[in-house]
């Protein structure tokens, strides 16, 4: 499901891709339909502000789940959210306490309630994301080691995602990723 289905042409091959808004029940109920697990890998790109696309989402994608029957929900978060806070750098934390703060409040509450959802979830938590090419060799763990600005491109953000989704291995669990 995405907003702008156009925007994942390149994976019209490999996915079926459904227009909605991930915080319509409606929207996202129709598309989990025949679905046994869900992946959400929502953000607000380079904006500062949350306007509650995380709880809204989080509630829309658990109800929703409950209806369908799917009870796998593999949720995208960001390192720096959850317990991972501690484990961020001082300026990290500057950055998650001021600029971002909307951000993580909002992400937070989605958290707080897929933890108490019932469903079988993983709360994945890559570090500073970028645009290069799968490695496969990332780490994942509940807590790592961090030193300086620990990064992993979105395509083993994406192949985890999947991994995550069909293993029993995370289920409800957090995963910190990186390389």
């Amino acid at each position: 499901m995405a907003r702008r289905p156009e925007a994942l042409q390149d994976l019209a091959d490999q996915v079926n891709v459904v227009a909605g808004d991930a915080t319509s029940h409606k929207a996202v109920a129709k598309a989990m339909i025949g679905q046994d697990a869900v992946i959400s890998a929502l953000g607000r790109s380079t904006s500062v502000r949350a306007d509650d696309l995380f709880t809204g989402a989080a509630a829309a994608v658990i109800d929703a789940a409950k209806e369908q029957g799917v009870s796998r929900l593999v949720w995208l978060s960001s390192f720096g959210g959850g317990d991972t806070y501690r484990s961020a750098s001082v300026a990290q934390k500057i950055m998650y306490r001021t600029f971002l703060r909307d951000i993580y409040a909002n992400k937070e509450l989605s958290e707080k309630a897929i933890r108490s959802s019932g469903l079988d979830w993983t709360l994945v938590y890559p570090t500073l994301l970028t645009k290069g090419p799968a490695k496969g060799t990332y780490r994942a763990d509940d807590r790592l080691p961090m030193k300086g600005n620990p990064k992993i491109s979105r395509a083993d953000v994406a192949a985890f995602l999947h991994k995550a989704a069909h293993s029993p291995e995370w289920i409800n669990r957090d995963a910190v990723i990186t390389d």
